[in-house]
């Protein structure tokens, strides 16, 4: 095997080059240094031995009758002694020595060769890097220049990590050798090689740490549904489960907190809120806001996202966080534009014509109720939970009549598997999709038929003697059933 043949298989073996690669960089070079030479290489011809183990350079000429280009013709007679065969008009290729090429020209296609082989790796690096954008990588600190960090990714100093003032997370420092773990967000050819941009502040680390320390959430049992950051500081995660025995808050914090230390020591001491996904909104936000106890959420406009979470005086400092952080990560983690205020702040504030908790469901109905459809049943309230309508059915109570009924002397109150926030939940869809007329005596019916307007028959609950209609089954003050008959003569 020829020298060129063992050069060729160790750019092959040890610097990652492709046998294909390595050819044409060895054919540019040729090719600039014949051009430099002879002012084209139009009609220059590289040719490789099959085993690699030799190259030659030609220059195709055509066979004339009086050359007026030496350079692309050729005489007959010079041809002929060249070839017997030889006619006017046909192309013969003339070995060249490169040799003979002027010293600029040999210059000329090494410096072609040298850059031909940098692109060449520079390609590789970035076609094998291209699909690992938002994946993480291990490197080591190497310098700091101006903020900036560089680290060692290895491959020979041609794969450069770089790590920039605004993708570092402030809190962290790092010395020469230190391992730094970093999402990939971009990819830059350089003269001295591929540089990859990193970020130590993008959230995907704080989701690819935890996939790695929580088996529920690589398996994808657990699913983590959005993560933001404050890089350093404070991280909020949103989880759910496909799994409804399975906690999912529980499996990333672990048995006393020890998966989520794990994750927070990576992060070099960053605070991570783990906090259950909910497709309410007004319970994610509460969510959102924790370690706040909030009392109650009002959605104030549903469709431009605005929201007010209210807590008791002791809670506001802890829901809005050390300059708003807190409050700031939760409108972001929600997508909602979050207000926070006490109960003393709301006192007098008067929210019943506004959508409250349980009605911005109807966000994530596929079909809103119609205007005109008429609501006569609870489990036709738009946004009405489906079970809290079996409860009301199975404790006698679908009509929406029923419902006011029992709701005004309580003992909607008393049905098991019904919290107290469900029913104000209920009875605010109610105020909001349903409207009550009042049946009044025809005027215009008296007078034509030229009669008095006669006084309306009072009627008292057989019980207690509380005031009753015809319209009602149950007595608003003690709740006993009764049943209207008429009396037939």
């Amino acid at each position: 095997m020829s020298e060129m043949a063992e050069a060729i298989r160790a750019l092959i073996a040890e610097k990652g080059y492709t046998e294909e690669s390595v050819k044409q960089t060895i054919e540019n070079a040729l090719k600039s240094a014949y051009k430099r030479t002879y002012g084209t290489s139009d009609n220059a011809i590289v040719k490789f031995a099959e085993d690699m183990s030799d190259v030659a350079i030609y220059s195709r000429k055509t066979v004339v009758d009086g050359v007026y280009d030496p350079v692309t013709e050729i005489e007959i007679e010079e041809a002929q002694k060249l070839s017997d065969d030889v006619e006017l008009g046909d192309e013969i290729d003339i070995l060249e020595d490169p040799k003979s090429f002027d010293r600029s020209a040999v210059s000329t296609g090494k410096q072609t060769a040298h850059q031909g082989l940098n692109e060449t790796i520079k390609d590789s690096l970035y076609n094998q890097y291209k699909d690992k954008v938002g994946e993480m990588i291990n490197g080591y600190f190497q310098r700091e220049r101006n903020g900036n960090i560089f680290v060692d990714l290895g491959n020979a100093g041609k794969l450069e990590g770089y790590l920039p003032v605004k993708f570092q997370s402030p809190r962290e420092t790092y010395e020469q050798g230190d391992r730094i773990k970093a999402i990939i967000v971009d990819l830059k050819k350089t003269t001295s090689g591929l540089q990859i941009v990193l970020s130590r502040s993008d959230p995907r680390l704080v989701q690819i740490v935890m996939e790695l320390e929580i088996p529920e959430i690589a398996d994808g049992t657990v699913k983590i549904e959005k993560c933001v950051r404050e890089a350093g500081y404070r991280t909020k995660m949103a989880v759910s489960t496909v799994r409804e025995e399975i906690d999912p808050v529980g499996a990333c914090v672990g048995t006393k907190g020890v998966r989520i230390q794990n994750v927070i020591r990576e992060l070099l001491g960053e605070k991570i809120d783990v906090l259950r996904y909910d497709a309410d909104p007004a319970v994610f936000i509460q969510n959102a806001l924790s370690p706040a106890q909030v009392n109650r959420v009002v959605i104030l406009d549903a469709e431009k996202k605005q929201a007010l979470a209210i807590v008791d005086d002791s809670q506001f400092s802890l829901a809005i966080g050390k300059q708003g952080q807190n409050v700031r990560l939760a409108n972001r983690l929600c997508d909602w534009n979050i207000d926070v205020k006490t109960e003393e702040q709301c006192a007098g504030m008067d929210f019943s014509d506004k959508a409250t908790t349980l009605a911005a469901r109807n966000l994530f109905k596929d079909e809103p109720a119609e205007a005109d459809e008429e609501i006569t049943t609870v489990a036709e309230l738009p946004g009405v939970s489906e079970t809290s309508a079996k409860i009301l059915k199975a404790n006698g109570i679908e009509d929406i009549v029923k419902f006011i009924e029992a709701y005004d002397n309580k003992s909607v109150e008393q049905i098991e598997g019904l919290s107290k926030e469900e029913i104000e939940s209920i009875y605010a869809l109610i105020k909001e999709n349903v409207e009550f007329v009042e049946e009044q005596e025809d005027a215009a019916g008296s007078e034509e038929h030229n009669e008095e307007p006669q006084e309306e028959e009072k009627y008292y609950c057989p019980e207690c003697g509380a005031e009753i209609t015809l319209d009602m089954t149950l007595c608003p003050k003690c709740g006993v059933e009764f049943e209207f008959t008429e009396d037939e003569e």
